[in-house]
């Protein structure tokens, strides 16, 4: 929508829950690279976990060295995902 990039909420069925935040990100960059963006312009990140203590014991780190110094605005919410772990949806601007 205009210069702005919306995902589709997205999760990875594979592996513990550390696995499934990593894979998750990996499709969402494929996807954001598609649009024609990355993770440096995501300005808004909606997480989904079944267990909101993953958020301290694996989301922070993981996040940590997938957005480096870039800190966009993120919302943690603790649902029922069924055989995932972890669902996340971003929104990204496009460079330029």
């Amino acid at each position: 929508m205009g210069n702005l990039v919306y995902t589709s909420g997205m999760g990875h069925r594979e592996g513990d829950v550390e696995a499934q935040i990593r894979g998750t990100l990996k499709r969402l960059e494929e996807t954001l690279k598609e649009a024609g963006t990355d993770f440096q312009h995501v300005v808004k990140a909606t997480v989904y976990l079944t267990d909101l203590e993953d958020r301290a014991k694996y989301l922070n780190k993981i996040w940590g060295e997938t957005f480096g110094d870039h800190r966009p605005s993120r919302t943690c919410v603790e649902v029922g995902l069924g055989s995932i772990a972890v669902e996340i949806e971003l929104v990204a601007t496009l460079p330029g």
